[in-house]
Order: C-alpha cells, then sequence, then structure tokens
C-alpha cells in the first residue's frame, strides 16, 4: 500500500476571507508513461499549500518543483526535467450535483496532497519527454543511437511481407 499525504480540515478554522499558508512534505509516487517509468527525485518534496476560505466554498493551492528522471521517448537514454507546478483546486459549500464545484481530492475533511501533487504534475509533462531537445533518437534500420553514431542507410531493404502491395502500387 503506498504512503500518501494528506491534510486534515478539521484542524482548521477559517472564516469567509481569511486564508491558511503552510510549507508541507508531499510524497510522490513513481509515473507510469507509455510503458515507462519515471520516478521523482527525491521522492518527497518541499511544497507550498494555501487554503483561502470564500463566502461560497474553498480555495486549495499547491505549489512545488520536481525533477523526474527516467527514459527519453526517442533514443531511450536518461531524461531529466525539472518542473515548477502550481495548481489550484475549488471545493464548493453546497456543490450538490455539479461535478465541477467539486474537487475529487477531498473526501471526508482529508485533502489528498498526494493524489492531487501526482496529477498536477501529469498534466505539466511535455507530450515527449526527451533526454535534450535536438535528440536525434534511434535508427529504424539498425536501433543505433543517432545523436552517438550518426548515420544513414544507402539502401532501405523493406520487409518481404509487403512485397504483394508494392507491387500493386505499382500497377496503379
Amino acid at each position: 500500500m503506498a504512503r500518501v499525504t494528506t491534510f486534515n480540515l478539521r484542524t482548521l478554522k477559517l472564516r469567509s476571507g481569511e486564508q491558511f499558508r503552510d510549507a508541507r512534505e508531499i510524497r510522490l509516487e513513481p509515473l507510469e508513461l507509455g510503458g515507462q517509468r519515471y520516478m521523482p527525485v527525491p521522492e518527497t518534496v518541499p511544497a507550498e499549500l494555501g487554503i483561502t476560505r470564500a463566502s461560497t466554498g474553498t480555495v486549495f493551492e499547491l505549489g512545488f518543483r520536481v525533477r523526474l528522471h527516467g527514459p527519453c521517448f526517442r533514443c531511450l537514454d536518461d531524461a531529466v526535467l525539472d518542473l515548477p507546478i502550481s495548481a489550484r483546486e475549488y471545493q464548493a459549500t453546497a456543490p450538490e450535483e455539479d461535478e465541477e464545484l467539486r474537487t475529487p481530492y477531498l473526501e471526508n475533511d482529508r485533502l489528498d496532497l498526494s493524489a492531487w501533487a501526482r496529477d498536477a504534475l501529469v498534466l505539466e509533462l511535455p507530450d515527449k519527454i526527451l533526454c535534450r531537445s535536438d535528440c536525434a533518437g534511434l535508427c529504424p534500420v539498425c536501433g543505433k543511437d543517432l545523436n552517438a553514431e550518426p548515420h544513414e542507410h544507402d539502401e532501405y531493404e523493406s520487409d518481404p511481407r509487403w512485397s504483394a502491395l508494392a507491387e500493386l502500387r505499382d500497377r496503379l
């Protein structure tokens, strides 16, 4: 079972317009993306938690920096991302059936900081995690790292299973 970081809202007694700010340590779990594992280093990060009571509900703010280690999408070499994370959630005093007025991270007056931090981190990730912006990737023919050994193949040998389609293309 994963250890999660939570915050008990019952310890706060805020009136409308009042704000609570505190530094917290949040435990982050490794992420699985595209079948690859990305590790936050360190797994516990310092974060700034802000809670503001409004007349219609409560605004939650979370900010932290994270360093994520894992494989590059193109060449599978080590990639490191340093990301600043800033997230905000809202919980209405009486949300009734409107889900947009309810945060999924609050249950029984306990704010799940770990799940919120994980989701905020995932939303800040780039489309592709690369070791460097100009990563050339792996050669599609021989599989060598094009960053270490840039090369081209004179003739591209196609898969013989596609020969029937190639013949059909040539006839058209």
